[in-house]
């Protein structure tokens, strides 16, 4: 039951999708049953998916890139902790840093004591 929760949870399947995944291990479920299970233990699995993810650190920084699409050179913003997790990621068709700092400052500002650049 948990699993067939985990997977509707986690990876956004239809019930017919969990139904036919659950029936492969040999479990024979029908989609409305896990329809009743996801209403039922769907939002406490959610939260718990959520508590388990892992933290990002409490500085962050910006890493910059070229690339090229469809010929063109673009620059690529990345916002990144101070474990290397990407946070957050911008492409601009031309450089403008002040405009990256405004883009990603609002949704790290909270919670991140320092930003680097």
């Amino acid at each position: 039951m948990s699993h067939a929760i985990w997977l509707s949870v986690r990876f956004s399947l239809s019930f017919r999708d969990v139904e036919e995944l659950l029936a492969q291990r040999g479990i024979v479920v029908t989609y409305e049953t896990v329809r009743q299970w996801c209403l039922t233990f769907g939002q406490t699995s959610a939260n718990e998916l959520r508590r388990r993810r892992p933290r990002c650190g409490d500085t962050w920084h910006l890493d910059e890139v070229y690339l090229k699409i469809n010929g063109k050179t673009h620059s690529l913003w990345r916002a990144g902790d101070q474990d290397g997790n990407v946070l957050d990621i911008l492409v601009q068709s031309r450089r403008n840093k002040k405009a990256a700092k405004r883009f990603f400052a609002p949704r790290f500002s909270k919670g991140y004591n320092t930003f680097h650049a």
